[in-house]
Formats: C-alpha cells, structure tokens, sequence
C-alpha cells in the first residue's frame, strides 16, 4: 500500500484481502484509492452523515448574559473610585 497524507493507494487485489481493515480506516477518516494494473480506478471514501441541527434555545441559555443593573460607564466609574480609596 502507497501512503501520501491522508490519501492511500492499493491494488485490487490487497484491497479484496484487506477490505475490512480499509474500512475501519475510512470511517477513521482516510480516502483510499483502489488501482488495477497501476491506473486509479475507485476510491474508498466515508459517508458524510447529516450534520446535528442546532438547539437555538440551548445557544441562547449559554450566550445569554444577566441584566445589568448599571451602566457599563458607571460601572467603570464605581471600580475605579472602590479602588482609589
């Protein structure tokens, strides 16, 4: 087997001997091409799966900040005059 990044290449024949464990290295997220007679003639590549629809209550509960009582001026005012005395 010829291995350059994440792209692999392999003959038909080791591939039919070796089918399972090419398997488990697509699903791990390799792309693996298969040759006859040295000529590029399939590739084994994962299935992409649906991507999770986002819970927008969720991302609002964790973005989400507490009123504030004052302004962020005053604020800045009252930690500056807290520290000066």
């Amino acid at each position: 087997m010829v291995t350059s990044g994440n792209m692999n290449t392999i003959n038909l024949a080791d591939a039919k001997a070796h089918l399972s464990e090419l398997v488990d290295r697509v699903e791990a997220g390799d792309s693996i091409d298969i040759t006859r007679r040295g000529k590029p003639v399939a590739r084994l590549t994962g299935v992409e799966r649906p991507r999770r629809s986002i819970d927008v209550a969720s991302l609002q509960a964790l973005t989400a900040m507490p009123p504030q009582s004052e302004s962020a001026a005053d604020l800045v005012r009252s930690m500056r005059d807290g520290d000066r005395y």
